[in-house]
């Protein structure tokens, strides 16, 4: 199986050259900082493709497309291109955003289980279940800042606690609104675009959701 990501996407393509680039580029100046964290992201958006490979789990391409985008976005432009201390709404939309996306995988996670029975998998419980994943994840999103920062003396907390703590209030909203999405698809509801979402990975990964009507 070659997952959808290394078929089709040129934005994913266009940040694993950068990312390249960057590394060669920091290593022949000697700027050893930017390299490991060009390098580092580098290798943590190749993830996507790992996870299909190990698990035959394809994900749509919207949705590794913007899992390696929120990294990019979050360790390089965050980190070495310092958009956290230029733009004060960096930090608020990457953490919101990637809380959404959260939701709906955990969401999709559970649904899984229940072979995609929407009559068996009962709305709400699946929809905190996707709610607690994304909020267990986002927590671990903040321990590895804190290592990040007490490892590399880099600046991912920025504020320190007050940092986290916004960054988990924010990811707390952002994790409910991914739950309600699956929540209102599994009963036949729209929610914005994030309903479509889901359908997109149901349908490419059809063998597991069987059930599904």
């Amino acid at each position: 199986m070659k997952p959808d990501i290394s078929r089709r996407n040129i934005v994913v393509y266009l940040i694993w050259a950068t990312l390249g680039v960057e590394t060669v580029i920091s290593l022949w100046l000697r700027q050893w900082d930017e390299a490991f964290v060009a390098a580092f992201t580098l290798g943590l958006t190749f993830l996507p493709v790992l996870f299909e490979r190990r698990f035959g789990i394809r994900l749509p391409m919207v949705f590794a497309a913007l899992i390696v985008i929120f990294l990019f976005a979050s360790l390089f432009l965050g980190e070495v291109g310092g958009f956290y201390e230029r733009f004060w709404w960096w930090d608020v939309v990457l953490h919101s955003g990637s809380a959404i996306g959260l939701g709906l995988v955990g969401y999709v996670l559970v649904f899984m289980l229940f072979d995609g029975d929407r009559f068996a998998a009962p709305p709400l419980a699946l929809a905190f279940l996707a709610f607690s994943i994304a909020l267990s994840i986002g927590a671990l999103w903040e321990v590895f800042e804190f290592a990040m920062d007490s490892m590399f003396a880099s600046n991912m907390q920025k504020s320190g606690l007050e940092d986290t703590m916004w960054d988990l209030i924010v990811g707390t909203f952002g994790a409910a609104i991914g739950a309600m999405a699956g929540y209102y698809y599994q009963r036949g509801k729209r929610f914005g675009g994030l309903a479509r979402l889901i359908e997109q990975f149901v349908k490419t990964n059809r063998r597991f959701f069987r059930k599904n009507k």
